[in-house]
C-alpha cells in the first residue's frame, strides 16, 4: 500500500503528463476495440440481410439431415433411435442458436391403400405411413380425435389431412389395407384406421418447409412410439427414410460464434453416419457461415490496415510524452539509484504505475470503444455521420483481446525508457547533462534513409502491380493494407530526412543574417542549432499525424468522389426510367413493330423532379464516305432538356458541354461524335456521315458538329457513341423506344413519381436511380467501415498533434526557468523573451505542420493514382480518376494548427509572467 500511495502521490505530482498518458492508452485501447465491435455489427447485419432473402422457399439458416435405406430391408434401430435423440436433443446446444422450426419424420416406403370393406370403391390411392414431430400446437383437429399409441390385433391408427378426406370420399373410422415389407424382405399387411383428421393453421410455416402440405396429403400420420416400438421394433418392418429439419435464429450471430459452429456442421455428416449409415447432411448452411467469416475476417484485416498507422502514431505519442515525463523525473531516478535502489526496483515502480494507468485506460476504453465503433458504424463519409441507420455493435471477446494488446503496447511504450534511465546515478545524470548532445540513433544508423528507400520499393511494386492496392469482391471495395502503410513510412521517412537537413538550414541562415538579426531572432537561431535534437520528437509527431491528416481526408475524399462521378456517369442523371410503350405488330413482318409514343407531357410538373429529358439509345451501322466504318451507339436526345437534366463533370470536356449542345442545336443533322473514333477515322468538325438505324436499317444523314471525349452513360473504349437530336431521328426512322431521364430535388424520392405517373396511365416497366445506388454503396460495411476509420483517423491526428504540442511547450518552459530568468536578469525584456519563444514555435511548430501538409500532399499525389489500377473504381475508370482535396478539410487542419499555435502562446506568456527572478537565478538543479 504504500507503494501505490508513493505513485498516486507522484502521479498527482506530475498529474500532465500523467492525464495525457492516460488519454493516450485510452484512446489506443478503444481504437482498437471498435474495429471488432464495428465488425461484429456487421456481421449482424450481413445475417439480417440474408435472412430477408429465402433461398428456395427455406430459411438461409436451415438444416435438413436424411436418411435412405436404399432399398435396403435392414434398418439399424438402436442406431436410429441413437441419431434421432442426438439430433432432437444434443445437436441445438452444439450450433448455440435459438431454433425457430423443428421437425423428424420417419417413414415405410408408399404403398397403395385398399379400403377393408367388401365392395367399397376400387380406387388406387398411393399413401405414406409415417410419423412426425413438431406438429404440436401447428395443428387443429376436424373430425374424430388423435391416434392411439401402438398395434392392437393388426391394426394401428391414423391421422389424415381433412382435404384428403374430401379428396377420396373417405370418412372416419374407415379402415384401410396397408401392404409393407419386414426384414426378412416378405411382405405384411397392415390394417389402418382413420381416427380423426386435421388441418394446419399456418401453411407456411417453418414446420413444413420441407415436407409440406402436398406431401402431408399424402401421407397417414401415426404416432411417435407407433413408428419406432410397434412398426419397427415388434413387427421389424424395413424403414424407408427419416429425415430432421431445423432453422435456427441467427440473428445475435456473433463473430466469436463461427469457428465453432463452421466446426460443428463440418462433421455433422460424419458424426451422423458413425450413428447412423447412409445419412447425409442434404441441406446446410455452412457456406453462408464461411462467408460471414471470410468477409468478416478480410473486414477486420481491412480495417486494422488503415487504423495500423493512426495507432503507431498514438503510440509514438504515448512514448514521447512518457520520456518527457521521465526527463522531468531524472533528478529524482537518479537520486533513488543513488540512495540503493536497484534499476530492477526502479523500473518495476514506473511499470507498476504504467500497469495501473493501462487498466484504467482499458476500463475507460470500453465505453469510447462502444462510441467509436457507432460513430464508424454511422459514416455514410468522411466527417460524415448521419448518412445511415448505425450498425448495432456490443462487446465481444475479440475486441477484449485487441484492446488488451493495444493497451499492453501501449504500456510497453510507456515504461520502454525507463531502463536506460534507471541505471543512471546523480553524477551521471550531471556528468551527462554537462555533455553536448549527440545526433539522434536514426541519424548515426541512417534510418531514414533506409526507410525512404523501403517507401520507394513499395511505390515500384504498386506502380508494377506486385504489390495490389485494391480488390473488388461481391461489389464491395476492399482496400489493401500496402495502399495506407506505405505512405505512412513514407511520411515517417520524408520527416525524419528533413530532420535531418533542419540544422543545415539554421546555420545557412545563421551565416545569411549573422550581424543582420534581432537580438530574439539571434537567440532563437542559437538555441535551436545548440539543441535542435530536443526539438526532433515533437516535429517529427506533428509531420507524421499532420501528414497523416491530409493524407487520409484526401483519400476518403478521392473515393468518395470517384465512386460518386462514376455511378452518376453511368445512370446519366439521378433516375432513369422506362416505360412500357404499345406496339402494333406488323401484318407482313412479324418480327417488325410499329410504337406509339407515350403522353411526355405527363412527365411535367412532376412534385419532385426539376427537369425530364427523353433519352432514345440504339445501336447504328456507321459509314463514312460509303465505306463501313462499324458500328456504335446513337443517342438522341433534346438539347435544352438534356442540358438541364443530365449529369456532367466540366472538368472532363476541353471546353463547357453546353457549348457542345448549343452546336447540337444549329441543324437538325447535327451529331456530336466520340473523340477516340473521330481520332481513328480522321474526322473533324463539319465532315458529313451516315448512320443506318433501326429495324429497317435506314441510314441517317449526319453533319459532325463536335468532337467530345466522354458522353453521359457513355463507354467510348467500348464503343464509339454519337449524340443526334432525337426529333431529327424520328423524323427519319420508325420511332424507337426512349428513356426518361429525371433531374431529381435534393430529398425527393423517386416512388411518389412513380405513384404519380401510374396515376396518369404511364406504366413504368423499369426505373433506375442513382442516388440510391450511390446511397448502397455507401451503406454497404466495407466502405462505410473505410471511410469511418479515416474519419476517426483525422481526428486522432488532429487531437494527438494538439495535446502532444502543449505537453512538449509545458516540459520545455518548465525545464528552461533558469535559462530564461538568467536572460531575464541580463536585461531582456518579458517581450523579447516571449518573441523569442513565439520564433521557437513557428521555426519548429509552424515548419512542421507545413512539412506535415506538404509531405501528405506529396503522398496523396504519388499513392492515390494506384487506386485506380485496382477495382475500387470499377473496371471501367470513367470519368478520369481524380485526387480530391477537400477544402473544408484543410480548414480544419489550419484551424487546429492555430488553435496549437495560440494555446502555446497563452502557455508561454503564463510561464513568462509567473517567472521570479530571485527563484529562477539560484543553486540547485532545473525541474
Amino acid at each position: 500500500m504504500r507503494i501505490i500511495g508513493h505513485l498516486l502521490l507522484k502521479m498527482w505530482q506530475n498529474r500532465w503528463f500523467t492525464f495525457s498518458t492516460l488519454l493516450g492508452l485510452t484512446v489506443a485501447a478503444a481504437f482498437a476495440m471498435s474495429i471488432p465491435m464495428y465488425a461484429d455489427g456487421t456481421l449482424k447485419r450481413l445475417v439480417a440481410k440474408s435472412l430477408q432473402e429465402e433461398t428456395k422457399g427455406l430459411p438461409p439458416a436451415s438444416l435438413y439431415i436424411k436418411y435412405q435405406s436404399g432399398g435396403s430391408t435392414d434398418t439399424d434401430l438402436e442406431g436410429l433411435a441413437e441419431a434421432d435423440r442426438w439430433v432432437g436433443e444434443e445437436l441445438p446446444g452444439r450450433i448455440g442458436f435459438p431454433v425457430d422450426a423443428y421437425t423428424s419424420r420417419i417413414s415405410l416406403p408408399a404403398s397403395t391403400v385398399r379400403s377393408t370393406k367388401s365392395g367399397a370403391s376400387n380406387r388406387l390411392v398411393r399413401m405414406e405411413l409415417a410419423a412426425q414431430s413438431g406438429m404440436n400446437g401447428q395443428i387443429d383437429i376436424v373430425e374424430g380425435k388423435l391416434p392411439e399409441d401402438g398395434m392392437e390385433k393388426g391394426t394401428i391408427e391414423a391421422l389424415v389431412l381433412q382435404e384428403t378426406l374430401s379428396r377420396y370420399g373417405w370418412k372416419i373410422g374407415d379402415s384401410f389395407y396397408y401392404d409393407a415389407k419386414n426384414e426378412d424382405g416378405k411382405t405384411k399387411r397392415l390394417t389402418v384406421r382413420i381416427t380423426g383428421s386435421y388441418k394446419l393453421k399456418d401453411e407456411t410455416a417453418l414446420t413444413w418447409a420441407i415436407d409440406g402440405k402436398e406431401k402431408l396429403a399424402d401421407t397417414l400420420l401415426v404416432g411417435h412410439e407407433t413408428m419406432m416400438e410397434s412398426l419397427l421394433k415388434e413387427s421389424r418392418l424395413a424403414m424407408d427414410s427419416a429425415g430432421w429439419f431445423y432453422a435456427f435464429d441467427l440473428r445475435n450471430i456473433r463473430i466469436s460464434d463461427l469457428s465453432s459452429v463452421i466446426g460443428e456442421l463440418q462433421r455433422l455428416e460424419i458424426t451422423m453416419h458413425r450413428m447412423l449409415e447412409n445419412t447425409k447432411v442434404n441441406l446446410t448452411f455452412i457456406d453462408m457461415l464461411r462467408e460471414f467469416n471470410r468477409q468478416s475476417a478480410v473486414l477486420q484485416a481491412m480495417l486494422f490496415a488503415l487504423a495500423a498507422p493512426v495507432l503507431a502514431m498514438v503510440l509514438y505519442f504515448i512514448t514521447l510524452n512518457a520520456k518527457q515525463s521521465l526527463d522531468r523525473q531524472r533528478g529524482d531516478i537518479s537520486v533513488l539509484h543513488s540512495r540503493g535502489a536497484s534499476p530492477r526496483q526502479i523500473t518495476a515502480l514506473y511499470a507498476i504505475e504504467a500497469a495501473l494507468l493501462g487498466g484504467l485506460a482499458l476500463l475507460l476504453g470500453l465505453a469510447l470503444s462502444w462510441l467509436m465503433a457507432k460513430t464508424i458504424g454511422s459514416s455514410s463519409g468522411f466527417l460524415s455521420f448521419v448518412g445511415r441507420k448505425s450498425i448495432p455493435v456490443g462487446w465481444n471477446g475479440a475486441a477484449w483481446w485487441f484492446g488488451s494488446l493495444a493497451t499492453l503496447l501501449a504500456v510497453i511504450a510507456t515504461i520502454a525508457p525507463i531502463r536506460s534511465y534507471a541505471n543512471a546515478s546523480i553524477v551521471e545524470h550531471t556528468r551527462e547533462r554537462s555533455r553536448e548532445s549527440r545526433p539522434p540513433l536514426w541519424q548515426r544508423l541512417y534510418l531514414d534513409i533506409a526507410l525512404l528507400a523501403a517507401s520507394a520499393a513499395g511505390w515500384y511494386l504498386l506502380h508494377t502491380g506486385q504489390i495490389v492496392s485494391a480488390k473488388q469482391d461481391g461489389g464491395a471495395a476492399e482496400i489493401q493494407p500496402g495502399i495506407f502503410v506505405i505512405p505512412a513510412l513514407f511520411l515517417f521517412a520524408a520527416g525524419l530526412l528533413g530532420l535531418r537537413l533542419f540544422p543545415l538550414l539554421l546555420r545557412i541562415g545563421n551565416k545569411i543574417m549573422n550581424k543582420r538579426m534581432p537580438v530574439t531572432m539571434y537567440l532563437t537561431m542559437t538555441q535551436l542549432s545548440r539543441s535542435a535534437a530536443s526539438f526532433y520528437p515533437l516535429m517529427i509527431l506533428l509531420i507524421l499525424t499532420i501528414g497523416l491528416g491530409v493524407y487520409n481526408a484526401s483519400a476518403a475524399r478521392t473515393m468518395d468522389t470517384n465512386a460518386t462521378d462514376r455511378t452518376k456517369y453511368q445512370y446519366g442523371s439521378d433516375a432513369v426510367l422506362k416505360a412500357a410503350w404499345e406496339g402494333v405488330q406488323d401484318e407482313d413482318d412479324q418480327n417488325k413493330i410499329y410504337y406509339n409514343e407515350p403522353s411526355f407531357e405527363a412527365y411535367s410538373k412532376l412534385e419532385g423532379v426539376e427537369s425530364a429529358a427523353r433519352v432514345m439509345k440504339a445501336t447504328g451501322k456507321i459509314e463514312i464516305g460509303g465505306k463501313a466504318a462499324g458500328s456504335g451507339q446513337v443517342m438522341g436526345i433534346d438539347n435544352a432538356a438534356f442540358a438541364k437534366t443530365a449529369w456532367f463533370r466540366e472538368d472532363m470536356y476541353p471546353i463547357h458541354p453546353y457549348y457542345y449542345l448549343d452546336a447540337l442545336g444549329t441543324t437538325e443533322q447535327a451529331v456530336l461524335i466520340s473523340e477516340s473514333f473521330a481520332g481513328k477515322h480522321g474526322l473533324k468538325e463539319g465532315d458529313p456521315l451516315s448512320i443506318a438505324i433501326g429495324y429497317d436499317n435506314e441510314p441517317v444523314e449526319f453533319v459532325v458538329v463536335g468532337i467530345v471525349p466522354y458522353w453521359p452513360s457513355q463507354y467510348p473504349d467500348e464503343a464509339p457513341f454519337f449524340v443526334a437530336n432525337l426529333d431529327y431521328l424520328y423524323q427519319q426512322i420508325e420511332k424507337i423506344p426512349y428513356e426518361v431521364w429525371l433531374n431529381m430535388t435534393d430529398g425527393a424520392n423517386l416512388a411518389p413519381v412513380l405513384d404519380m405517373l401510374a396515376d396518369r396511365g404511364i406504366a413504368i416497366a423499369q426505373a433506375e436511380d442513382a442516388r440510391g445506388a450511390l446511397a448502397e454503396g455507401r451503406n454497404h460495411p466495407a466502405q462505410g467501415g473505410v471511410f469511418g476509420i479515416l474519419s476517426l483517423g483525422f481526428l486522432i491526428s488532429l487531437l494527438v498533434s494538439l495535446l502532444g504540442y502543449l505537453i512538449f511547450w509545458f516540459f520545455t518552459l518548465s525545464r528552461r526557468v533558469v535559462q530564461l530568468g538568467i536572460l531575464r536578469a541580463t536585461g531582456l525584456s518579458r517581450g523579447q523573451l516571449t518573441g523569442m519563444l513565439l520564433l521557437e514555435q513557428l521555426f519548429t511548430t509552424g515548419l512542421s505542420v507545413a512539412a506535415g501538409i506538404g509531405l501528405g500532399t506529396a503522398a496523396s499525389r504519388l499513392f492515390l493514382p494506384f487506386l485506380q489500377s485496382g477495382s475500387v473504381e470499377g473496371a471501367r475508370q470513367v470519368p478520369p480518376f481524380r485526387i480530391v482535396f477537400e477544402q473544408g478539410d484543410m480548414l480544419k487542419l489550419y484551424v487546429a494548427t492555430g488553435i496549437m499555435l495560440a494555446a502555446g502562446a497563452c502557455l508561454l506568456i503564463v510561464q513568462l509572467r509567473r517567472l521570479r527572478i530571485s527563484q529562477a537565478v539560484k543553486l540547485g538543479e532545473e525541474r
